[in-house]
């Protein structure tokens, strides 16, 4: 649930096509048309969701398999970790952009293809994890997910309408190191989970 949580807050903030769409219909137009970017996700990871669903399910009982997309989960990981690490803010100008909306979100976020590695290397795994405790908790782990994923897009929105200067502050770019700590630490995890994967088919 916890790492639903940090997923979410993860993917909300860090600098992508979708918040860059955020961004700039707030500043062209007004929250409304942020906000309405920032729900993307809900149409478009349906689909992917079930299609990596099925495909993680017919690999699962491979302990090979599923220790190679561990390592590369923590590869995964490991490259956001960087790229979050080295964010110093967020600048755009807004009259070098085309008008975009909810259609150009939609758009976006489908041909990006951080979504499908993300669900195929830790998403998914990480629900199959939750749902060997039971039902609720992957529930609960996807609903943290996607609270945190579209609230913390929302709330930039918000905050980019108030404030235009937030995403070059010095407060933006420590909540992004702190979160690429929190890459390299899950990174380091996935690591682990994929030796013992490996060890177990040597024992």
């Amino acid at each position: 649930m916890a790492m639903g949580a940090f997923f979410g807050l993860t993917a909300g903030i860090s600098p992508g096509p979708l918040l860059t769409l955020v961004i700039t219909e707030t500043l062209k137009h007004n929250k409304k048309e942020g906000i309405k970017i920032a729900i993307a996700p809900l149409i478009t990871d349906l689909p992917i969701i079930i299609a990596t669903t099925f495909i993680f399910s017919k690999l699962s009982q491979f302990n090979i398999i599923l220790g190679l997309i561990s390592f590369l989960g923590a590869a995964f990981f490991t490259w956001l970790g960087y790229e979050t690490m080295k964010t110093k803010g967020l600048y755009y100008e807004v009259q070098q952009l085309k008008p975009e909306s909810l259609k150009k979100g939609i758009t976006a976020n489908i041909l990006n293809p951080h979504p499908y590695i993300f669900w195929l290397t830790v998403g998914i795994p990480t629900a199959f994890k939750a749902y060997e405790i039971n039902l609720i908790t992957v529930i609960l782990y996807f609903l943290l997910f996607y609270v945190l994923l579209i609230g913390s897009k929302i709330t930039v929105a918000l905050l980019v309408e108030k404030s235009k200067t937030f995403l070059t502050t010095k407060a933006y770019k420590l909540i992004m190191h702190i979160l690429a700590t929190a890459l390299f630490i899950f990174a380091s995890l996935f690591i682990y989970d994929g030796i013992k994967l490996i060890i177990s088919l040597i024992n």
